[in-house]
C-alpha cells in the first residue's frame, strides 16, 4: 500500500502547489490591475477631467458621460480608437447624441490602457481591464499609427511675431500642466504653480523648472485629489495658494475651498510646507459647473482679494440630489475680501454676478477689474469693473449680473429658460464695452470679448512698457473649448485692453492684439518692469487643431532696450 500512499500524496501536493501558483497568479493580476487604475486616474485627472469633467459626468449636449455610460460597454474598441486618433462623427451615449470632435490625446500605449481601466473600472461602469498590447494593435491601424506620430503633431508650435519695440522669447518647457505665475513684478524669482499643487521656480538662465513644493507636502488636505487655481506672493515673500476639492460621504458632495500659505521664502527660494489658512465649503457644482476659487491677490489697500466663480452655467437649479438644488449660493459667483494679518480670517464679498472671474487685477488709479469666462450659451465674456464697499463699511455691494444679464445683451434677454428671474430693485452693473478693433467679431461698441474666448492672465502695463501699450492691461485668452456659434476659434492670444472711463458712469475699452496666435496662454504675469512672462498651458494654438494635450510653455515678452 505504500506506492498507493504515495501517490495519493504526491497528488495532494501537486494540487496545493497548482492552488498556490493560481492564487499568487490571480493576486498578482489584481494587484496589476489595481496599479493600472491609480496611474490611470492621475492621467485622467491631467488629460481628461477638463472636457468630462471629475466625476466622469461629461457637458450635456457637448462631451458625452463617461460614468455609466453604455457608449463604454459596448464599444469597446472604439473607445480606444478614440485616445489615440480622436473621433470626429457623431455618437449616442446613454441615450442622447453628441455632435462634437474629439482631439487624440498624446499618451504612450501603456498610459492609454490605464487611463482605460480606470475609466472602466470607476462611475458604475462595467470593469474590466486594457492591456498596452491591445492598444498597440490597435494604434497601427489607426490614423497615427505610432505614438512618436502622435507626438510630432503635438510639437511645439513657432513663436509668433514679437510686437513691435519688444523681443519673444521661450523661458523654459514644462513637464506638468501649470495654472499661474507669481513674481514681485521688480526682477525677483519667478514662480509657476501645477494644476494639482506642484510649485517651480523659473530658471530663465537655465531655461528650466525647479521643484519647490510637491502636491503631499499639504497638510490638512480632505481625501482623494484636489485642484489649485490661485496663486500670489506677499511682501513677506510668502506664497499664497488656492485649492479646491471635491468630497462625498455627507448629505450633499462639497467643494471645500482652502487658502494655502507657506513660511517666508529662504535664500534658496525654498518655502517650508506650507500651512491651512482658510477654508469652508459649499454644495458641489451642478453638473459640470463647479468654478471654484481661483484667483488670490493683494490690493492697494493690503487686503487679500479671492475671486469665487459660480456653481452653474447660467443658475439652473439641477435635478442630482447628491449636489443641492439652490442654483448660486451666498459664497459663489462673487468676489471676496479677507484680511491677511487675521488668524480667523472671515469673508466678506464685494460683488455679487461675476460667474466665474479666472483673474483680477487693479490700474494705475487703484481700480479693480475683473476677466470673467461666460456660460455655454453665445453670450459675450467680460471685463468688469468692481466698485467695493469700503472694509467693514456694510455698504451696498453692487450687482453685474450673472445670470440674469450677461454681457452687453438687453437685461430682458433669456438666455436660458431655466434663467431665474432677477432680483427685484437691483440695478445690474453693465461690464466694459469693447470699442474695438479687436477682440469682438460682432457689431461695435459689443460686450469685452468674443464668446467662449476664455479671458484668463490679466495684468496693468505700467509706464515701463511702450506708448503704444502704456496704462493697459494684457489680458491672456486661454481660447474656446466649444463651439463658437460663428465656426471660427475664439481667443488664443494676449490682448491690451485700455479701459476708460465714459461721462455716464460707463466703462469701455479700445482693444488691440499684442500677441497671436498662442497656445492656450492661461496666465500673464509682469516679472520686471517692461517685462511680462506668458504660461502657455498646452501647445495647440487653436481649437480646430484637434490635437491631443501635453503641457505647455513660459514665453518672455520683453521691451526692446
Amino acid at each position: 500500500m505504500q506506492p498507493v500512499i504515495q501517490q495519493v500524496g504526491t497528488a495532494r501536493w501537486a494540487l496545493a502547489l497548482w492552488m498556490t501558483v493560481c492564487c499568487g497568479v490571480l493576486q498578482a493580476a489584481e494587484a496589476d490591475a489595481a496599479a493600472a487604475v491609480q496611474r490611470g486616474r492621475a492621467l485622467y485627472l491631467a488629460q481628461c477631467s477638463m472636457c468630462h469633467q471629475v466625476t466622469g459626468a461629461g457637458v450635456p449636449g457637448t462631451y458625452p458621460p463617461l460614468a455609466g455610460s453604455d457608449f463604454l460597454r459596448d464599444h469597446r474598441r472604439d473607445s480606444i480608437l478614440a485616445l489615440l486618433e480622436g473621433l470626429e462623427r457623431p455618437i449616442t451615449v446613454n441615450g442622447r447624441g453628441y455632435h462634437g470632435r474629439m482631439p487624440p490625446v498624446v499618451l504612450t500605449d501603456a498610459q492609454v490602457a490605464d487611463v482605460m481601466t480606470f475609466v472602466l473600472n470607476s462611475w458604475k461602469n462595467p470593469g474590466g481591464q486594457v492591456v498596452a498590447e491591445e492598444v498597440a494593435g490597435l494604434r497601427a491601424k489607426c490614423r497615427f499609427p505610432t505614438y512618436e506620430a502622435l507626438a510630432a503633431a503635438n510639437a511645439y508650435r513657432p513663436l509668433p511675431k514679437a510686437p513691435e519695440g519688444f523681443r519673444l522669447r521661450e523661458v523654459a518647457r514644462l513637464t506638468d500642466f501649470a495654472t499661474r505665475l507669481a513674481s514681485d513684478g521688480r526682477g525677483g524669482p519667478v514662480y509657476a504653480l501645477g494644476q494639482e499643487g506642484a510649485v517651480w521656480r523659473v530658471d530663465a538662465a537655465a531655461q528650466k523648472l525647479v521643484p519647490v513644493l510637491l502636491p503631499g507636502e499639504y497638510p490638512d488636505t480632505a481625501p482623494g485629489g484636489f485642484g489649485t487655481l490661485g496663486f500670489t506672493l506677499d511682501a513677506e515673500r510668502r506664497l499664497w495658494i488656492t485649492m479646491n476639492q471635491r468630497v462625498e460621504g455627507g448629505p450633499l458632495v462639497s467643494n471645500v475651498v482652502s487658502i494655502y500659505r507657506t513660511s517666508p521664502l529662504g535664500v534658496a527660494a525654498k518655502p517650508a510646507k506650507p500651512a491651512l489658512w482658510y477654508r469652508t465649503a459649499y454644495p458641489y457644482g451642478i453638473g459640470p459647473y463647479n468654478h471654484g476659487i481661483s484667483d488670490i491677490r493683494f490690493g492697494p489697500d493690503g487686503l487679500l482679494y479671492v475671486s469665487s466663480g459660480s456653481r452653474t452655467d447660467g443658475g439652473e437649479t439641477g435635478t442630482d440630489p447628491s449636489l443641492g438644488s439652490m442654483g448660486e449660493t451666498d459664497l459663489t459667483a462673487t468676489i471676496w475680501r479677507l484680511d491677511p494679518k487675521s488668524d480667523a480670517p472671515s469673508i466678506e464679498v464685494i460683488a455679487r454676478g461675476i460667474r466665474n472671474a479666472y483673474s483680477l487685477g487693479w490700474d494705475g488709479a487703484g481700480t479693480l477689474f475683473t476677466v470673467s469666462n461666460g456660460p455655454d450659451a453665445h453670450a459675450g465674456e467680460e471685463m468688469d469693473v468692481l466698485v467695493p464697499p469700503g472694509p467693514g463699511s456694510g455698504g451696498a455691494v453692487r450687482h453685474h449680473g450673472f445670470p440674469h444679464q450677461l454681457g452687453l445683451a438687453p437685461a430682458a434677454t433669456r438666455w436660458y429658460p431655466h434663467t431665474p428671474p432677477a432680483p427685484a430693485g437691483v440695478d445690474f452693473v453693465l461690464p466694459v464695452a469693447n470699442l474695438g478693433p479687436d477682440g469682438w467679431r460682432g457689431t461695435l461698441p459689443g460686450s469685452t470679448f468674443d464668446p467662449h474666448s476664455s479671458p484668463a492672465g490679466l495684468v496693468w502695463l505700467d509706464g515701463s512698457f511702450p506708448e503704444s501699450v502704456r496704462n493697459s492691461f494684457a489680458v491672456g485668452r486661454f481660447g474656446n473649448l466649444i463651439g463658437t456659434g460663428s465656426g471660427e476659434d475664439s481667443g488664443f492670444d494676449v490682448l491690451s485692453v485700455r479701459p476708460e472711463r465714459r461721462a455716464d458712469g460707463t466703462w469701455a475699452a479700445r482693444v488691440n492684439t499684442l500677441l497671436s496666435p498662442l497656445a492656450r496662454p492661461i496666465d500673464v504675469a509682469r516679472v520686471a518692469p517692461g517685462t511680462l512672462y506668458v504660461l502657455e498651458y498646452t501647445r495647440p494654438a487653436s481649437f480646430k487643431d484637434q490635437v491631443g494635450w501635453l503641457p505647455g510653455r513660459i514665453l518672455e515678452l520683453a521691451v526692446l532696450r
